[in-house]
């Protein structure tokens, strides 16, 4: 239930609620109120809203008890804060809703390319091997990739030796197994393993693939779903090829 409150007078009405606003009073009321979306009172409003009743509170104050200017400017300032925050939120909304449609354009370029995303697969035909790669967090002094088939039996490892932090790739190696048979047709399993001073660093495999298209993922961020079957996010593409 509101009350309302009259000044001076001259008979002019206000609500408590109001007064509570430009007297700083009932902060957790108010947050609550504005909360719940009940007052319909933006930041502008409450500014104009403010200075009306500070007019209004100058004119019917009592001369014996004048009002404390310090606090007016202080709650004056506060809501010039709020104000301030309120443009900015809305200039933030404004900057993401860019770059999301620049992101989208960006990957909507990429549609038909081949691509390095994270992956643990390869694929052989007709002896000759898919790109894949790896992607290193720190530089290390060794770098191993390990080739299985379908029924996970090792056919092969590849050691690269000593690689600098980020993208390896590896394309035309002619895919042979250990004994330097070549390799049946069909699709591959890799793993990478990577060691610095002998303890085992961070690699990430990198399979290659082609884009198709482009998808929404969660959070409204955009990814690309690629023909191997997998959708991955546009960040997560670590090479063009």
């Amino acid at each position: 239930m509101t009350t309302n409150t009259t000044i001076g007078s001259n008979g002019t009405t206000v609500s408590q609620t109001l007064l509570d606003t430009m007297n700083g009073a009932s902060s957790a009321s108010s947050s609550t109120s504005s909360t719940s979306g009940t007052s319909g009172t933006s930041a502008s409003d409450l500014q104009n809203t403010f200075l009306t009743l500070l007019v209004t509170q100058l004119k019917n104050q009592d001369p014996t008890n004048p009002a404390d200017s310090s606090q007016m400017t202080s709650q004056l300032a506060q809501i010039n804060t709020v104000s301030g925050i309120g443009q900015l939120n809305t200039s933030l909304s404004s900057l993401a809703t860019q770059l999301s449609a620049g992101q989208s354009t960006q990957a909507a370029l990429l549609i038909g390319s081949n691509v390095l995303a994270p992956g643990n697969s390869m694929t052989v035909s007709s002896g000759a091997s898919s790109t894949f790669g790896v992607q290193l967090a720190n530089d290390v002094s060794d770098l191993q990739i390990v080739v299985k088939d379908k029924s996970g039996n090792i056919v092969n490892t590849l050691d690269l030796g000593a690689q600098g932090a980020g993208v390896v790739p590896v394309s035309g190696w002619t895919p042979v197994d250990s004994k330097g048979a070549t390799l049946a047709d069909g699709t591959y399993t890799i793993t990478a393993q990577g060691t610095i001073n002998g303890q085992q660093a961070t690699a990430t495999t990198l399979s290659a693939s082609q884009v198709q298209s482009v998808v929404q993922m969660t959070g409204g961020t955009p990814g690309l779903k690629l023909a191997n079957g997998s959708t991955v996010g546009l960040s997560s593409v670590a090479s063009i090829l």
